[in-house]
């Protein structure tokens, strides 16, 4: 059991599914509120204010892709998509939104509560500080969770804020993708390159000049990347 269980937020319309999580998440030691629809979620997560949301896409009233971005606008609580949709465009518009993960349905329990407990343990990590930090073309703000890129302020999701904080302090070093998928997605997540290519790509549409050929984050083929400030 958990000494100080965290509050996890369901929200799916498929009640066997509902059921399932349930059960494997209470008997995993968590706090669990099940919601039938996005409205109802969002109304729980206002009034519960849970510390991890697991929502599935097609839903009626507001889908899942809607209710995370509602959610984003009012907190930066860990967000786990589910889903029988595994195509890239639907996990791009997931992750853009502010998910923090993505799990295709049908799933195993025991690989949901692991990558829960990942990303609950990020989300409780404190950051090395608070300080605010320039690094060539670009100043970041832990506090606020501020970026700036050559004085002007880029809007990231939540992921895409960790993991250019994760390329600033690695900044010049080749990383492979390996590296990046454990440390911003966890151990569990270092088979699954898509997360990463999906990223990188907005980060690049985000703050590069010229996405074809970027300036700041540098492909090293069959390696991963290396991230140059200057």
């Amino acid at each position: 059991m958990i000494d100080d269980p965290k509050k996890i937020l369901v929200v799916d319309d498929e009640a066997q599914i509902t059921r399932v999580l349930l059960r494997g998440l209470e008997s995993a030691g968590y706090q669990v509120r099940v919601a039938n629809d996005g409205r109802a979620g969002l109304e729980t997560f206002r009034t519960w204010l849970p510390d991890l949301v697991i929502t599935d896409l097609s839903m009626p009233g507001y889908t899942g892709l809607e209710l995370c971005e509602r959610i984003r606008q009012l907190s930066e609580v860990p967000v786990l998509v589910l889903s029988v949709k595994e195509d890239e465009p639907t996990k791009v518009k997931a992750f853009d939104l502010g998910a923090d993960d993505y799990v295709s349905k049908p799933f195993g329990m025991a690989e949901l509560t692991a990558r829960v407990r990942a990303l609950l343990r990020r989300s409780a990590t404190p950051s090395q500080s608070d300080a605010a930090y320039e690094a060539g073309d670009f100043k970041i703000d832990p506090q606020q969770r501020l970026v700036e890129v050559s004085g002007k302020s880029v809007h990231l999701t939540p992921k895409e804020y960790d993991l250019i904080q994760y390329f600033l302090a690695n900044r010049g070093k080749v990383l492979t993708h390996r590296a990046i998928l454990t440390a911003i997605w966890g151990s569990n997540n270092t088979e699954q390159p898509e997360y990463l290519r999906v990223f990188i790509a907005n980060l690049r549409k985000k703050f590069e000049p010229n996405p074809r050929t970027p300036k700041y984050i540098k492909t090293e083929p069959w390696i991963g990347y290396r991230f140059d400030p200057e």
